[in-house]
């Protein structure tokens, strides 16, 4: 689903400089479009890979998300490709806020992924375990249907107080990301309000399917999304 999007920005920026009389980007345009380009090349197309199962998806949802990404996408890749800042006197006396708009990018993005490799992990081990049960109990089809799925809490560094902070990770990169576009940037800035938006529902959401599986017990004292808030 995320294909769509950084498929559009990068056409954008191949073709839009040159019709609107741009004869090449500032470096700071580039970046962003490296920037956004490496994420989604991520979840579009090495992510999809390294999961061991994925959960179908509804016609609605994949729909509305590729509606999203393509409107995500033309609006992110005009602003950088023709219709927002376009020369260099443009990005002056912005390099502080830059340098640390892409650290936090950089690390909101790294840490994405290797919470992401977490999860994915304790997939594997309950793919193994389900396998092994159904071995164990014959192999056949009712045997399959007769193995209950295998669910365990994410632990280890900032699952230990949330349980998303995938979803965490992410918006800090988006945030970064905004950083380097500047305050008004506003394609950056109403993606990474749309990303909140619709994450944090599903993190609200997911913490009360945990409490509902394991009890609050076992969930303790660990929120949402947030550590100590929600």
């Amino acid at each position: 689903m995320e294909a769509p999007g950084v498929m559009t920005v990068l056409y954008l920026a191949y073709t839009l400089p040159e019709q609107v009389g741009i004869e090449s980007l500032p470096v700071a345009n580039k970046t962003m479009i490296a920037a956004y380009s490496v994420h989604y090349i991520y979840r579009a197309f090495v992510f999809p890979l390294l999961n061991p199962s994925m959960s179908p998806t509804h016609v609605l949802v994949f729909s509305s998300a590729f509606a999203w990404q393509v409107i995500n996408g033309i609006s992110l890749g005009g602003w950088l490709a023709g219709y927002g800042p376009t020369t260099v006197e443009e990005w002056k006396g912005r390099a502080e806020w830059i340098y640390v708009g892409l650290i936090l990018w950089g690390w909101g993005l790294m840490a994405n992924i290797w919470y992401d490799d977490e999860l994915r992990e304790i997939r594997r081990q309950a793919k193994k375990q389900q396998e092994r049960e159904v071995q164990k109990a014959g192999g056949d089809k009712k045997a399959r249907q007769g193995v209950e799925k295998v669910y365990k809490i994410p632990k280890g560094g900032l699952f230990n107080y949330i349980f998303y902070p995938h979803y965490l990770m992410e918006w800090i990169e988006w945030t970064g990301f905004w950083m380097v576009g500047g305050l008004y940037c506003v394609p950056a800035r109403s993606f990474l309000i749309n990303e909140i938006v619709t994450m944090l529902p599903r993190a609200l959401s997911g913490k009360r399917w945990y409490i509902e599986h394991f009890g609050k017990e076992s969930v303790g004292s660990r929120k949402a999304v947030i550590p100590g808030l929600i």
